[in-house]
């Protein structure tokens, strides 16, 4: 694969930058509608259990078809799987135009979490293999804008909302997945799929069981998994000492800023050789874990904007390190697959973080939920893989073709 410095190349630069885009729409997409569902569930006529069943869709369709469409852009390359997964993304959002009637909403859910399963495992491999030997730096900015999109999500969402309803919302987000579908069509170039030997089912288990994989992959799902809690569960103790909506919900923000303003340094660290994958992926799940911890066990809230901070941290640094390990120990040729399935890892910890929680804090109170999610947390940092060289831009053998 020929080198594409940004650093070098503005004109190379250019062709990242949808990519960050689309980590940025799928990021967005999510919060936005979700925080949306929440406000507006009583208006709209939902229960509690409709409620979440239609946050859930999403996600279920993400854990289901992500591997599917790594795998296919393997095959085809990874472009076509972006532009069309952008394009169905908009279409779907069409159908939340409707979203008055919960069987529209749920259609519509369903159909951008499906898109969305197609466009981001292919992103993120187009990333790895227009990193060159800076994997580090890019992965840090596409999970920068990912961040992005969690923090302004629910705000943006708000506002739309507000502003024309669900109606509003969902027009803006087809009208993004048409912009990103087109800007990606015109730059970013036509990787052509790599020569794939013929892998049995004893290679694909051996393939997924290796550390290389399965160790990165665990610690995006606890990194992930202390994200989609501390989503839920920092606002609610901010509520319980009296902060209003607003600082409630500012929280959240904190956090998703933290980890985006960190993740682009943290990438560039690493590529300079200061900051070693396994030492950077520990420290940072232990940051999480304190943060975690400070929020459960100390009342008030500068402790509580502390452990936002703290937990955004911890993932803007474990994150980055993650996905370019990722990148580096695994062979171009199936790249879509591997980011696909660790992407399910992801979602599987989404879903994880808040039941685990949840559930302990039926039981025995939300401290104790927040104690055990950081005790897993700080037991994933055990199954951090051993720091590897970075992969060589010349070790693909195929160049980028562009249109």
């Amino acid at each position: 694969m020929e080198l594409l410095d940004a650093a070098s190349s503005p004109a190379q630069a250019t062709q990242r930058w949808p990519l960050y885009a689309a980590g940025f729409t799928t990021a967005f997409g999510a919060h936005a509608v979700a925080a949306g569902l929440g406000a507006e569930s009583a208006d709209i006529g939902l229960n509690l259990l409709a409620l979440g069943i239609l946050l859930a869709l999403y996600d279920i369709a993400e854990v289901f078809l992500k591997p599917v469409f790594g795998a296919l852009s393997d095959r085809i390359g990874p472009k076509p799987v972006i532009v069309g997964g952008l394009l169905a993304f908009s279409a779907a959002s069409l159908v939340g135009l409707w979203a008055d009637q919960p069987a529209m909403l749920a259609a519509a859910r369903l159909g951008q979490g499906m898109a969305a399963s197609a466009f981001s495992p292919a992103s993120s491999a187009s990333v790895a293999r227009l990193s060159g030997k800076y994997t580090g730096r890019y992965f840090g900015r596409y999970g920068s804008w990912k961040g992005l999109g969690y923090a302004i999500g629910p705000l943006l969402g708000a506002v739309a909302i507000i502003s024309g309803g669900f109606t509003l919302l969902f027009a803006v987000l087809s009208g993004l997945g048409l912009v990103v579908a087109g800007w990606a069509a015109m730059a970013v170039p036509c990787l052509a799929p790599l020569p794939r030997p013929r892998y049995t089912i004893v290679d694909v288990w051996r393939q997924s069981t290796e550390r290389s994989f399965l160790g990165p992959t665990l610690v995006l799902a606890a990194a992930t998994g202390a994200l989609g809690a501390a989503v839920g569960f920092l606002p609610a103790l901010a509520a319980r000492e009296g902060l209003g909506t607003g600082g409630s919900v500012a929280v959240v923000t904190v956090l998703a800023l933290t980890s985006s303003l960190i993740q682009p340094r943290i990438g560039t660290l690493r590529d300079q050789g200061i900051i070693a994958d396994r030492p950077g992926m520990v420290a940072g799940l232990l940051t999480i874990a304190v943060g975690t911890l400070v929020a459960g066990l100390l009342p008030g809230v500068a402790w509580i904007y502390l452990a936002a901070v703290l937990i955004g941290a911890g993932i803007g640094v474990s994150t980055p390190l993650a996905f370019a390990h990722l990148a580096d120990s695994t062979p171009s040729e199936r790249l879509g697959r591997t980011m696909g399935s660790a992407e399910l890892g992801r979602e599987l910890g989404d879903a994880g973080g808040p039941l685990l929680v949840g559930g302990v804090a039926v039981a025995a109170g939300l401290p104790w939920g927040l104690g055990a999610l950081a005790l897993l947390v700080g037991v994933t940092a055990f199954a951090a893989p051993a720091s590897r060289t970075p992969r060589k831009p010349d070790d693909d053998p195929v160049p980028p073709t562009k249109t």
